[in-house]
């Protein structure tokens, strides 16, 4: 049976993040997503950590549940996948894993690098081992969820292994332009570039909001790594924007996630629109220039109206690193799930819209409003949660719950109908479900048949 994960989220002691980040609040969003199993987030900083000890208990698996709440509930409603048991699915208690965004910038080979990593520990000892090492090396815990620290990527890894064997070590949002590895402002052009004689220990790489699985299918040095997805949450709506279903048994624990990652064995993973991350394309945002790749070729990366550098996107960044064009990938959209015939061992994924974004939509008002927001929860509580709602539940249940400008929406977003306009330069895009000619019209329910799962 498979579950439902985001391992990259933040707390409220992160810079600009929301104060409602804390455990009781998590667990509630969670269960309203559909999430089975949450990152911490930010466990070296020393307030936190002591708020995770004080309202989370270890289970023995290397997963943590709040205080008070069983994490042995009822299995979760399925099946996500073809080969679940159909069982209930939103009364399983949520569970948590150790995790922390690391900043690391320093100076390597005549270069200024500065690159986030993930780094998932397997209980309360192993981490506190991490942050005295840490410590010991004059690293700032306390100012930041997220601390920067001088210490090169390579040797952040080195010292999350000493910590534990069992250490997980992500290169986080991987193509991001000022923070991710591969990045075309502050990263390197290979895992081996960075990771030398450990590359090894680096076995899967989160592609970011800007990214997709498939983009990333075409880096050979990607082939034999898992391509995970989370949703670098800095509040308690964007969770599980990005998530990743892995394959087994939630009583695996720890060391089933960690197996599971290394050996490649993830079920598949649930996608935002890559064009509406904030550095999809290559551009200017002081200037409003933006290129798609295939302009860039043509028309450089210097900026026609200031003559200053343009910041290189994550597109144009691929296409810099790749070993195979996107034709050689054979991409194949079979019910909604994205695979590729030519690597069909490689797990599925879907690309989503958050519910949220299309009651908002429908109402004509943001995401952030009250009116918004009491909508989604009684949506996903009368509905199972945010995940079921938009891959699996009949519209018109979800007309009889909410109406059927949102049931249409939710068609919408199931037939990829939507109008796109990508990101550049940190300027998030925008994925609009109604273009401007049709907004308010009805759409016939008879022809939109529910998927039946995530990646059946």
């Amino acid at each position: 049976m498979a579950y439902v994960a985001d391992l990259h989220i933040h707390s409220k002691y992160s810079r600009a993040c929301s104060p409602q980040l804390n455990v009781p609040n998590l667990v509630e969003w969670a269960k309203y997503k559909g999430i089975d199993v949450l990152g911490t987030g930010d466990f070296l900083h020393p307030l936190w950590f002591a708020e995770l000890k004080k309202d989370l208990t270890e289970d023995g698996s290397g997963f943590l549940s709040m205080k008070g709440e069983s994490g042995k509930g009822e299995a979760a409603e399925g099946p996500l996948l073809r080969h679940e048991a159909s069982e209930p699915r939103q009364r399983r208690g949520v569970r948590f894993v150790l995790t922390v965004e690391i900043a690391s910038m320093y100076s390597q080979k005549g270069r200024g690098r500065r690159v986030h990593n993930l780094v998932f520990m397997p209980d309360f000892v192993s981490a506190e081992r991490f942050q005295k090492e840490l410590l010991s090396r004059r690293a700032t815990l306390g100012s930041d969820g997220r601390p920067i620290v001088g210490i090169p990527s390579k040797d952040l890894l080195s010292l999350a292994l000493q910590a534990s064997e069992k250490a997980l070590f992500i290169p986080a949002h991987a193509w991001t332009p000022w923070f991710g590895i591969f990045g075309s402002e502050s990263g390197y052009d290979s895992l081996k570039e960075c990771f030398e004689d450990l590359t090894q220990y680096i076995y899967g790489i989160e592609t970011g909001l800007s990214s997709d699985p498939a983009m990333n299918w075409r880096i050979k040095e990607l082939d034999n790594r898992s391509i995970i997805s989370f949703s670098d949450a800095h509040s308690l709506p964007n969770l599980g924007r990005e998530a990743t279903v892995f394959d087994g048994e939630i009583s695996e624990g720890y060391s089933g996630l960690f197996m599971t990652i290394k050996e490649q064995k993830i079920a598949g993973t649930i996608e935002f629109y890559p064009e509406e991350g904030k550095y999809h394309y290559t551009g200017h945002r002081n200037c409003n220039i933006k290129y798609t790749p295939e302009e860039t070729k043509t028309k450089g990366t210097i900026c026609p109206k200031c003559g200053r550098g343009l910041t290189v996107g994550v597109m144009e960044r691929v296409e810099v690193l790749a070993s195979r064009n996107n034709g050689q990938l054979t991409m194949d959209n079979e019910g909604g799930v994205i695979k590729s015939k030519t690597f069909p061992t490689r797990p599925g994924y879907r690309m989503l819209v958050p519910l949220i974004q299309i009651i908002a939509e429908s109402f004509h008002t943001a995401p952030t409003t009250q009116k918004v927001i009491l909508e989604y929860k009684k949506l996903v509580t009368n509905l199972g949660g945010e995940i079921k709602v938009l891959t699996k539940t009949s519209l018109d249940e979800i007309a009889k719950i909410s109406g059927p400008k949102i049931a249409e929406g939710v068609g919408k977003v199931r037939q990829a109908d939507l109008v796109i306009d990508p990101g550049y330069d940190g300027v998030y895009g925008v994925v609009k479900i109604w273009n401007e000619r049709e907004d308010g019209a009805e759409e016939k329910k008879e022809d939109q048949a529910p998927q039946l799962g995530l990646f059946d």
